[in-house]
């Protein structure tokens, strides 16, 4: 009988791997508490794991058969955004809804990854040429998956990001600027509006978001921090925006970060303040993955198999995705939870997905092994 019309997936192993996973504080620096109850977890459920230090006190969980020379990647990232509040971060269900910090981003990903592996393991078809990495700090710097890809080449990977189970084969790309604007102190009652630093940030991020809306309309501008200098009963003499730029797939980011800065430059030139700096951090490509990626092809097999519509989507965030791509790997995107609900104060995950989720990579493992 083929091994998956049993409907191995264990649902109670998986909420409670959840539920246990939600429950444990792991921010970005500081995961160590989840992925040592993590390894004690794939050790009590027999799956052979190992560890990959990527510093003194952080490392990563990889997964694999005996023996097994990796190629392809399964990727989830076990860190979180801080909580919005240390006494309300944890789990709870309400209504089939599993609500709590990271149950989106990405732990139910990362338990349906984990369930699917040990499904497979049990039912003897995990694939002999697949690592599933569960990483740290994908929230902040990437320095878990550098600390992978210092180890390994692969031809093709999984990512489990929030996409609500539509397969995204395109990355948006991501631009961050942090822009300090310099005006001059002055008495309140003496604010004018040519060299207030605010006022003149103001207006500039006005002037971009006409910009970008002219330039390249799908282009995702998010104002995340906006800070000015304390000043009392004074016009503050500075101000300061950091902005996340997420650009379309296929854009030039380089290119585009080039002539964003002449812009904002033009425009920061033409305002009386005393000085300005700029600065873009980050800049990473998008992409569009091929329609004749291996990988791909072999997902939407198993999506036909289902009788699940086949409509790949676009991935709208930066995630390691681009650092992937950028080493050679071209990453196909596939995960419960929505974008929408993640890093918010109400973050949750419809349980039934991460379900779905879980049976979904285990006939995806089946079908890799087969081929």
């Amino acid at each position: 009988m083929d091994a998956l019309n049993g409907g191995l997936v264990n649902r109670d192993r998986l909420y409670a791997l959840l539920r246990d996973m939600v429950d444990i504080y792991s921010p970005s620096g500081k995961e160590e508490h989840l992925a040592r109850f993590l390894v004690d977890y794939c050790v009590k459920q027999g799956i052979p794991v190992t560890l990959r230090h990527v510093d003194e006190s952080r490392f990563n969980l990889e997964i694999s058969a005996e023996g097994a020379t990796p190629e392809l990647l399964f990727l989830g990232h076990i860190d979180t955004v801080p909580a919005f509040d240390i006494e309300e971060y944890s789990f709870f269900e309400e209504n089939g809804l599993c609500r709590g910090l990271g149950t989106a981003d990405m732990k139910g990903g990362c338990a349906a990854l984990i369930e699917a592996f040990v499904t497979a393991f049990e039912g003897g078809f995990l694939p002999s040429n697949l690592l599933l990495s569960l990483v740290v700090g994908e929230e902040e710097s990437g320095d878990g998956t550098e600390a992978l890809l210092d180890a390994y080449q692969f031809r093709g990977a999984l990512v489990a990001e929030p996409t609500g189970l539509v397969p995204c084969t395109s990355h948006y790309g991501y631009l961050e600027t942090i822009i300090t604007i310099f005006g001059y102190r002055r008495h309140a009652a003496m604010s004018d509006r040519e060299s207030h630093a605010i006022r003149t940030m103001l207006s500039l991020l006005l002037s971009l978001e006409t910009f970008i809306e002219a330039s390249q309309s799908d282009t995702v501008l998010n104002i995340r921090d906006l800070h000015s200098s304390e000043s009392g009963f004074a016009s503050p003499d500075r101000c300061s925006a950091t902005l996340d730029l997420h650009i379309v797939p296929g854009t030039d980011a380089a290119r585009y970060a080039r002539e964003l800065d002449r812009f904002l430059s033009d425009q920061l030139s033409s305002f009386s303040i005393s000085d300005y700096q700029l600065s873009m951090p980050f800049v990473a490509d998008g992409y569009v993955m091929a329609e004749s990626d291996p990988l791909s092809l072999l997902l939407k097999d198993v999506f036909d198999s289902l009788s699940l519509p086949w409509m790949p989507g676009s991935f709208r965030s930066h995630s390691d995705a681009n650092l992937l791509r950028d080493a050679g790997c071209p990453p196909i995107i596939l995960g419960p939870g929505t974008l929408s609900e993640a890093h918010t104060m109400n973050e949750f995950v419809e349980f039934d997905q991460v379900y779905r989720a879980a049976d979904l990579y285990t006939r995806i493992l089946h079908a890799l092994k087969r081929a």
